[in-house]
């Protein structure tokens, strides 16, 4: 592990710090302190430093809050205010943006970290792939692996030495080796990764990091964004394909993400429904980070959005960054000697039978019950089909996540069997693809992990505190609302008493005098109202206009105020709304005295 330390020039925070540990894309991990105030952005640059990367832009750093829901770091924030798990801190270098067109990467370090994503994706379930591809990914990471085959070294059973899919057969096995033999031979571990990035870039699921919701039906599906645009998969079957060009605008409020686009010409607003609101807001983030980075041209064009039409309400945010035409452009300026890349040897690789057979067991072995919870760590990525939330599995979760759910071809779900010996296989009429598995990855965004024995995603979505018998006796078990409703009680029976005294002579009079009363004491309450609105927005004005000002127009270079002066948010407001009507008040301010002098 290699050790770095920030320093900030802030004098408060050099005696603060915190011990970040990072796990990079081969399951290597490095650390670094950092201080209270270093931004996200030293942490990318020390591991792209680390690796001498210069393709930076794909990539970023997930974590995992104590609710165990995934975030990707902000670069342009502090990283202390973003973290909020107890130090230290555990974090994963991941893809963020996959490559449109893998063969635009200038270097072949960055194609292999890409493939080592690829291959997390692959053994993870969330790259579904038909059998013939499933083969060639397969041969193409044994032939980067072992090299060519060699039937002196490698026995007629060596794929077993290698874990590389959630489900892997006997068959599934021969074919690969049969690619490796024939088809790959003669291939430097190089061409072979290239070959196997190439292949997977044609799959459907290329790209997506699955957020599992509920649609309008109440049926589980997984939203995903793409460098083509929003996708949407239920089962294993892509229902919904809506381009970056006809994403009008996304937009969430509390645990309900809206998708606003035009298809064959007719509005389309698509709702889906997560199963808390942060994970919505991390749905919605994701979703204008990708819409920025694939579709705009120049990042000068990016702009704030809100999450809501309403001004100064709901979330706001802003990509920071440069977008993928930017980024193949920059590489393609690119002059340096290529840099080493250092691949994984045999036998320290996460595909080696060596550490699937002690910690990454996914032999469809009996379900037992976990020993203890995954650690935040485990929890970087999305997990095997229907696994604890992190691609980094632990033995316990590995075993929690044995076992599996596919589809019949009735339609009904049923347990998946131990795996099938030879003559069970070759007497199986039915092809075995990877894609009948149903795709559900990986509850990976939701707070917690469920075993679909207990319900699955569906378990997620329904909440007692949902339940409106439930919210009924809360209400009434409260003293403070049976005192009010037993005020109101009292009310209606003064009110009926004095409705009653009203019908003779002498209630008349009594009436009319207590409806006057009553209108004197609304206008009061109306007046009151009024004066408090006032005074509160007076009260306002009065700290939000010089505290603008103070920033807008003076040159204190005090730390908060530079932070503020720095964010998104406020250099759109500056640029686009002050200096223009700054602009337009002097000149007519200096039309006016113009005038004034020539009278």
């Amino acid at each position: 592990m290699k050790m770095l330390r920030f320093r900030s020039p802030s004098i408060r925070s050099l005696d603060q710090e915190t011990l970040c540990t990072i796990r990079l894309l081969d399951d290597s991990e490095i650390s670094c302190s950092i201080q209270r105030d270093t931004k996200g952005q030293f942490l990318l640059d020390h591991v792209c430093n680390h690796y001498n990367l210069l393709e930076k832009d794909y990539f970023g750093i997930r974590y995992v809050d104590p609710e165990k829901q995934r975030h990707w770091l902000d670069p342009s924030k502090p990283v202390v205010r973003q973290m909020k798990a107890q130090q230290p801190y555990m974090m994963c270098f991941r893809v963020k943006f996959y490559p449109n067109e893998p063969m635009k990467i200038k270097e072949e370090l960055t194609r292999y970290l890409l493939y080592l994503q690829l291959k997390r994706d692959v053994y993870h379930g969330r790259l579904l792939c038909p059998f013939a591809d499933a083969a060639y990914l397969g041969a193409c990471i044994i032939q980067g692996e072992l090299g060519d085959y060699d039937p002196d070294e490698h026995p007629s059973d060596y794929i077993r030495d290698f874990k590389l899919f959630p489900k892997q057969s006997l068959k599934l096995e021969r074919k690969i080796i049969e690619i490796h033999k024939n088809e790959l031979r003669g291939q430097s571990a190089a061409l072979a990764e290239l070959n196997m990035v190439q292949r997977a870039h044609t799959l459907e699921t290329y790209g997506v990091d699955p957020h599992p919701c509920k649609d309008f039906t109440g049926s589980t599906a997984f939203l995903g964004f793409t460098a083509t645009g929003f996708v949407v998969f239920q089962g294993n079957k892509r229902i919904h394909l809506l381009k970056w060009a006809d994403v009008s605008k996304l937009k969430f409020e509390g645990k309900t993400f809206y998708v606003i686009g035009i298809q064959k010409e007719k509005k389309l607003v698509l709702t889906f429904h997560t199963s808390t609101p942060a994970a919505c807001k991390h749905l919605w983030k994701c979703g204008v980070e990708n819409q920025a980075f694939y579709k705009c041209a120049k990042s000068s064009q990016i702009k704030t959005v809100s999450s809501s039409n309403i001004f100064f309400k709901g979330s706001r945010y802003r990509y920071s960054g440069r977008v993928a035409k930017e980024v193949i452009e920059a590489s393609s300026k690119i002059q340096r000697d290529p840099p080493t890349v250092r691949r994984a040897q045999f036998g320290q690789s996460r595909s080696y039978n060596s550490l699937s057979h002690k910690n990454l067991i996914m032999n469809m072995e009996p379900l037992v019950p976990l020993e203890a919870p995954p650690t935040e760590a485990e929890l970087c990525d999305p997990g095997p089909v229907n696994a604890p939330a992190g691609d980094d599995v632990s033995p316990a979760a590995a075993a929690a996540a044995a076992r599996v759910f596919t589809e019949t071809s009735n339609g009904r779900p049923q347990t998946s069997k131990p795996e099938l010996d030879e003559e069970d296989e070759e007497s199986s009429n039915e092809a075995l693809t990877i894609s009948e598995l149903v795709y559900s990855p990986c509850a990976s965004m939701l707070p917690t992990p469920v075993e679909d024995n207990q319900g699955g995603v569906d378990l997620l979505f329904s909440s007692p505190v949902q339940s409106p018998a439930w919210l009924l006796r809360e209400l009434h078990a409260d003293p403070d609302i049976q005192a009010q409703l037993e005020a109101e009680r009292e009310r209606d029976r003064a009110y009926e008493r004095v409705r009653q005294a009203g019908r003779s002579r002498v209630g008349g009079v009594l009436s009319s005098g207590l409806r006057l009363l009553s209108s004197n004491e609304r206008a009061n309450a109306c007046l009151l109202s009024v004066a408090r609105f006032v005074a509160v927005v007076t009260g306002v004005l009065l700290v939000v206009v010089p505290t603008l000002l103070l920033l807008l127009e003076s040159d204190i270079d005090v730390s908060f105020l530079h932070e503020i002066r720095q964010t998104p948010e406020f250099q759109q407001f500056h640029y686009e709304y002050y200096c223009p009507l700054r602009r337009w008040a002097l000149c007519k301010i200096g039309k006016a005295l113009e005038k004034l002098w020539s009278d």
